[in-house]
């Protein structure tokens, strides 16, 4: 069997190498309901190299110099709350800033001189949630102590370092800790096993067929035919469902391989387009990311926005919020004007769904409400969601100019 290096789920042969590898983890927790510390930090550092050594070495040393520059970042943090417990904000936002440094030099280099940064690598995005999560939780006071190979081992859990989940450091560090018993890892091996299998269904299968197979065709034809013909539906659905497929299942692998580890890793799907309105179908896609936007970023600005009573209104605080908030999620994705557009405009269907919720409080006992007006709210939002995928394609972009 040829060795080659591989980015993480997206080659069967991966699989083989981790199976492999993980046997040995799988058999001591199953009978013995323990871990060997050094033998998961071997194969972290085994599956590291397979990702970002060979071709991709320019990205392991970034990966390198980024975890040394977080952990030296998050102790420098520490150290200061310990000597001084009422920190002045202006050292927190500092540290939060720099924390977001190198993911913001990623992100912009591109815009200025088309071409990659130096720092980019696999993942970074996550590990930069990652990094902001411990210094605000230590704002917080809700991680008194900083044990920094923990939370190196935090950053580089590698089963979720390509694709996430985004997990927390305090739920994280407890399974690190303490290996489940015997009992409970053979359920937490039946979800993984389960996980990893839907998760080939999904990627290799459904993902396979509508991204390789459909995409091509409906791509062409919208290409041929534009925006204002029947290919544009056949390119939104098949767009949309593509993206989900593709992306569950990297995150199905993620979760089912964490649970073959012992580690519950929380899910990132949950049926979303099975959503009855936007903000439930944000709390269902990708909720990982969903909810830590939502806690360390919307619930903080909302407090700000309260507490200095910038806004008279509670209504105007949160619909500023989301804006904020949604419009910072797309430029995450990239500095183009389509990524931008698809934040702004989920922000405005979330303020709709606050509107028409106040609305129907105030008019409700009017207004229908059974089996048939929920499937109308499913088919509504899964239609306004897979035309906002529409606009994250960028199909638009090729179309319009």
């Amino acid at each position: 069997m040829k060795f080659e290096h591989m980015i993480p789920y997206a080659n069967p042969l991966y699989f083989i190498w981790l199976i492999i590898a993980l046997l040995p983890m799988i058999l001591l927790l199953l009978y013995k309901g323990k871990r060997w510390g050094w033998y998961q930090i071997a194969l972290t550092l085994v599956f590291l190299y397979i990702s970002f050594g060979g071709q991709y070495w320019q990205q392991g040393v970034a990966l390198i110099g980024y975890v040394i520059f977080q952990t030296l970042l998050v102790y420098g943090y520490h150290y200061y709350r310990t000597k001084k417990p009422n920190n002045r904000s202006s050292i927190f936002y500092l540290a939060v800033a720099a924390a977001i440094l190198p993911l913001f030099l990623v992100k912009v280099t591109p815009f200025f001189d088309g071409q990659a940064s130096i720092f980019n690598f696999l993942g970074i995005s996550y590990l930069t949630f990652k990094s902001v999560q411990m210094i605000m939780e230590m704002r917080d006071g809700l991680i008194k102590e900083y044990h920094p190979f923990r939370y190196i081992q935090f950053l580089l859990f590698f089963p979720t370092i390509s694709s996430g989940p985004i997990d927390r450091y305090r739920r994280f560090e407890k399974e690190l800790l303490e290996a489940p018993s015997k009992e409970k890892y053979v359920d937490f091996l039946e979800k993984g096993v389960w996980n990893i299998f839907l998760g080939f269904f999904y990627k290799f299968i459904l993902g396979y067929y509508l991204g390789q197979v459909m995409l091509p065709g409906v791509t062409k034809e919208i290409m041929s035919h534009g925006l204002f013909s029947w290919s544009f539906f056949g390119y939104m659905y098949v767009y949309s469902l593509y993206l989900f497929f593709d992306f569950a299942g990297y995150s199905l692998f993620a979760v089912g391989v964490s649970n073959l580890m012992g580690y519950d890793t929380p899910v990132n799907f949950n049926k979303p387009f099975l959503a009855p309105n936007i903000k439930e179908f944000w709390n269902r896609w990708h909720m990982s990311l969903s909810f830590w936007f939502r806690d360390y970023i919307y619930m903080r600005l909302m407090f700000t926005l309260i507490k200095k009573k910038v806004f008279k209104s509670r209504i105007v605080a949160s619909n500023v919020g989301y804006f904020a908030l949604f419009l910072i999620m797309g430029v995450w994705h990239g500095l183009t004007w389509y990524y931008v557009l698809y934040g702004l405009y989920h922000a405005l269907l979330i303020c709709g769904n606050d509107a028409w919720i106040r609305f129907k409080k105030k008019k409700g006992k009017n207004l229908p409400s059974n089996k048939a007006t929920k499937v109308f709210s499913i088919v509504v939002t899964f239609h306004a969601v897979c035309f906002s995928f529409l606009i994250f394609s960028g199909i638009l972009d090729q179309l319009l100019f």
